[in-house]
């Protein structure tokens, strides 16, 4: 794919992303939905400085093919998601670069099952873009679409989500780190509905200060915080809220993993968890696995990506998903990773089994991770260089039982990723630098 990676159309503002980039991708979708019926679709953005430059270029393209268009404003992914699902629109855009710097930007397509969209339909908008496909007809007279407001969308999401949890937040002290992004609309209110005393911080937008030094990415912020303010947990969300980290009364880092477990087993207890397992990425901490086979939870690794962990739970009807990095799927709930969703589903936890958080994360022994990124002539020739192989097979019978390590090819840069867990922090660091080493020997490597 040429402009679509695995979450989008993504990249710099005015530079990678332009605004007829944009008008084009709405005039597509606007002709493709519209050719049997009007079509109808939803647009959520986050609070980027360009979010509001494309979404008025998307609009255009969509009701000048004929298209009718409904506006959620600031919002998260996994509401839009939500809407397009219920609300039978065609499809849903978002327009978020997720946890990048503000200066960037993306567009999200989501389909009519609240999936991200099929790849076949993102090679057509390509093709439109590049001038391959004859130029679509404009609508004309009463057949030009109109745009209205759909805050009501939002505010129903709200709702959805304030009716999953089981009981009241009453009397816990909970502290939320909005991102200065999407999250900063609806967190705070779906916490204070359920009856936390909601403590919130990077909750003031002004376009350029999204994942600026906050939210899942700068997770030390929160940290601070919840030690300072004697709380009992945190939540951090990135910049669309499809991601969410926690911090535990202690002020420790609860990831991907960690919540994985925790709802796993809880769901495995509840007779939730369909199969009894999770679904995880190649990324995930052998720690987790550990801690699952103690606890009778089963587990596939899919491909780093929410897009694939999403695919495996579909294919083979999984109730629970994720990656490290906080995207958490509950396919009962949602069919997209949602930060917001995930921090309630937390929260059932800590207030049926009466537990901290810290508590329920003690059975898992998260293994020191080292990852380094080498920057390599041809990604291919790296990874079957037969000596780079028989260093990898070396440090991986060094390792044994106690560790592992993983080499892969980055999906978007000329670059080799190697990746070792392992007892100590020093171990890590010896076995990556000796497989750098020999891709280096081998002239590889890009100085």
């Amino acid at each position: 794919m040429k402009y679509f990676g695995t979450d989008g159309f993504r990249g710099e503002a005015n530079e990678v992303l332009t605004v007829e980039h944009a008008f084009k991708v709405g005039r597509y979708l606007g002709w493709y939905y519209g050719q049997e019926h009007r079509a109808r679709v939803v647009i959520g953005k986050d609070t980027r400085r360009s979010s509001y430059m494309f979404e008025y270029s998307l609009v255009a393209g969509l009701t000048a093919s004929g298209a009718d268009v409904c506006l959620l404003h600031v919002t998260t992914t996994p509401s839009v998601s939500y809407v397009t699902r219920t609300e039978d629109f065609d499809c849903g855009i978002m327009i978020s670069a997720s946890h990048n710097p503000f200066y960037d930007n993306g567009i999200k397509i989501i389909n009519g099952k609240g999936h991200k969209m099929e790849a076949e339909v993102e090679e057509k908008i390509e093709s439109y873009i590049d001038g391959e496909i004859p130029e679509l007809p404009l609508a004309k007279k009463d057949k030009i679409g109109r745009t209205t407001d759909y805050s009501a969308g939002r505010n129903r999401y709200i709702g959805y989500l304030i009716s999953l949890a089981t009981r009241s937040f009453e009397g816990k002290r909970v502290g939320l780190d909005c991102s200065n992004g999407s999250a900063f609309m609806i967190a705070k209110s779906v916490f204070d509905a359920l009856g936390a005393k909601t403590y919130v911080i990077n909750n003031e937008p002004d376009g350029t200060n999204i994942n600026t030094n906050c939210g899942s990415t700068h997770i030390e912020v929160l940290q601070e915080f919840v030690k300072e303010k004697k709380l009992d947990v945190g939540f951090a969300y990135d910049g669309d809220a499809d991601r969410c980290i926690a911090i535990d009364e202690n002020g420790s880092v609860v990831d991907g993993d960690l919540i994985l477990y925790i709802c796993g087993k809880y769901l495995k207890e509840t007779g939730r968890l369909n199969q009894d397992t999770i679904v995880t990425t190649i990324m995930s901490n052998l720690g987790l696995y550990k801690a699952c086979d103690k606890a009778g939870l089963r587990y596939e690794k899919t491909a780093v990506g929410d897009k694939y962990v999403y695919e495996n739970m579909v294919k083979n009807n999984y109730s629970l998903g994720g990656e490290q990095s906080g995207h958490i799927i509950f396919s009962k709930h949602a069919t997209t990773g949602d930060g917001i969703l995930t921090s309630l589903m937390l929260m059932e936890v800590i207030l049926e089994k009466k537990m901290s958080l810290g508590k329920l994360t003690e059975p898992v022994k998260i293994y020191p991770q080292l990852l380094k990124n080498v920057r390599v002539v041809d990604k291919k020739t790296a990874r079957e260089n037969a000596a780079v192989n028989a260093a990898v097979n070396a440090v991986a019978e060094a390792l044994g039982e106690d560790g592992r390590i993983l080499v892969r090819e980055s999906g978007t840069e000329p670059v080799i990723r190697v990746m070792v867990e392992a007892v100590s922090d020093e171990l890590c660091e010896k076995y990556v630098n000796q497989v750098i080493a020999v891709i280096r020997e081998e002239g590889l490597v890009i100085e």
